[in-house]
């Protein structure tokens, strides 16, 4: 639905007499952003604003980047500048988060793999998944939309295979816990997640839940066919690149079920020709239709080793 994604990724770029604060191009400065008719009005509201006080940073001597995030708990804003700030920056900061409602602003160095800091909070951080409270890290991912969000848990949700409560579901590249926390209400969890900073998260709201969560770089040390043994199915959200070199293990593991969510065709159909080369054949399909005006779009995927079953659902339309 229009006006409804919550989360997006600007360039800032000092200029004469201030600062353009847009989308990213390729080449060139960015385009400012005026009017937006898919970004939520709660988001939009803070351009303006941040217009003015990115213009006021001493640390902003040229270009930034900005990523904003719309949490259950409000606006979450994390700045990326080449210049470390300064103790006024901070205290402009500071002030703009209690005058604009801002539970929280960090900051990060563009140079390197710099670790984000927090430089202002006013309030807690949360986000709803499944009733887990959880409270992401700064620049954590989200889906793009609430609904988009809603439909990939709805669709993979349904394409769970029948399980017990003791069953193990592996979870590989959980995030935040956008999957894990709904997962955990069918099977047991053992969620696998690569930044540290969204894996303690979900640690920290996973209380009484039935989720075991690993800091893991699968990209770097993927898990093991071995691994996998226990698991009843495995669901994976790979990041837009897909799961290599995880599809390989999988698909030499003693899997029957895999749930595979993907925002990147082209990954996808490297990713499921292994799956299908090791015996595993489609069971359904759901496309969600979350990127307004766009050709992108996420499917959620079902794969059963020995089966002939197929089903077709979507494309689902939201955000």
């Amino acid at each position: 639905m229009p006006l409804t994604r919550r989360r997006i990724d600007l360039a800032a770029k000092r200029v004469s007499g201030g600062v353009i604060l847009g989308l990213h191009r390729r080449q060139g400065d960015p385009v400012d952003m005026t009017e937006c008719h898919i970004l939520d009005p709660r988001l939009f509201a803070l351009l303006a604003p941040l217009r003015i006080v990115l213009a006021s940073l001493g640390a902003l001597t040229a270009d930034g980047d900005v990523l904003l995030n719309l949490l259950d708990s409000g606006p979450d804003i994390l700045l990326a500048t080449d210049v470390e700030l300064g103790a006024a920056d901070r205290t402009k900061l500071a002030a703009f988060a209690r005058a604009q409602g801002v539970p929280r602003i960090g900051w990060r160095s563009r140079r390197g793999r710099a670790v984000a800091e927090i430089v202002a909070q006013t309030g807690p951080v949360r986000q709803n998944f499944a009733g887990a409270s959880v409270s992401p890290p700064l620049g954590a991912f989200l889906q793009a939309a609430p609904d988009g969000e809603r439909a990939i848990v709805k669709a993979v949700i349904a394409a769970l295979p029948k399980l017990n409560r003791r069953d193990v579901i592996a979870e590989l590249y959980a995030g935040c816990g956008t999957l894990t926390f709904p997962l955990a209400e069918h099977g047991r969890v053992c969620a696998f997640e690569g930044d540290a900073g969204a894996s303690a998260a979900v640690r920290r709201a996973m209380a009484g839940r039935r989720i075991e969560i690993t800091a893991r770089d699968l990209g770097r040390q993927p898990l093991m066919s071995k691994e996998l043994s226990d698991a009843r199915l495995c669901v994976l959200d790979p990041p837009y690149s897909g799961a290599a070199p995880q599809i390989g293990e999988i698909a030499a593991s003693s899997l029957r079920d895999v749930i595979y969510v993907s925002c990147n065709p082209q990954a996808l159909e490297a990713d499921a020709s292994r799956l299908h080369q090791a015996g595993f054949t489609l069971e359904s399909i759901t496309v969600v239709d979350q990127f307004l005006w766009s050709t992108e779009v996420e499917s959620v995927i079902a794969f059963r080793r020995g089966s002939s079953r197929r089903t077709r659902s979507g494309p689902s339309r939201s955000g």
